[in-house]
């Protein structure tokens, strides 16, 4: 059950099997069906989630009621509300499982221990928030610099396979699109392969 976050936590930190157990300890496993909500707005987020198998997506709804993808999340990524798990406040997001995924659960208490005993953990969870941020600027400049079609074939690069797995509306969603013009980029490249 822990062979894939182990191999996570072996890409950024060294540690010992008692470290090692000691994590695996505050870890909790948890299945979610397809549908079911993690988070949904105006709850606080207790846990961060690790991606064993599935995939969920986070989003927000703007003021008309249309959901905003931010992100999906797929196998050997984490997801969550860091701003509301941080802080202990209500979240302005939601994350809902689109197949039915398996997922390891860390408390926000459980993670402040972790730190705690094992500092070696803040290297990691450094490192992760690093790539979040570094995701999360590249993505800023996909919506605000590139055009559709680039946007599109970036996606397939950094989510490849997701395309078969998620619906093709909540695609269009991540890249700031309709799906009808996703439809069009899909088909213009298609033609050109």
């Amino acid at each position: 059950m822990y062979a894939a976050i182990d191999e996570y936590v072996s890409r950024c930190t060294t540690l010992s099997s008692e470290e090692l157990e000691y994590f695996h300890s505050m870890l909790q496993p948890h299945k979610i069906s397809k549908k079911s909500w993690l988070l949904r707005e105006g709850e606080i987020s207790e846990y961060e989630a690790y991606v064993v198998k599935g995939c969920l997506r986070k989003y927000c709804m703007d003021d008309d009621g249309a959901e905003i993808i931010l992100q999906f999340a797929i196998e050997d990524w984490w997801v969550g509300d860091i701003a509301s798990f941080t802080m202990q406040t209500p979240s302005n997001v939601y994350v809902q499982a689109l197949e039915d995924s398996e997922l390891l659960l860390i408390h926000h208490d459980d993670k402040e221990q972790l730190f705690q005993r094992v500092p070696a953990f803040e290297r990691m969870f450094r490192l992760m928030l690093q790539r979040s941020y570094m995701v999360l600027q590249d993505r800023f400049v996909d919506t605000l610099a590139r055009p559709a079609d680039e946007r599109y074939l970036h996606f397939l690069e950094k989510y490849p396979g997701v395309v078969q797995r998620v619906p093709q509306h909540y695609i269009a969603s991540y890249l700031g699109i309709t799906p009808e013009f996703l439809s069009r980029i899909r088909s213009r490249l298609a033609k050109k392969a």
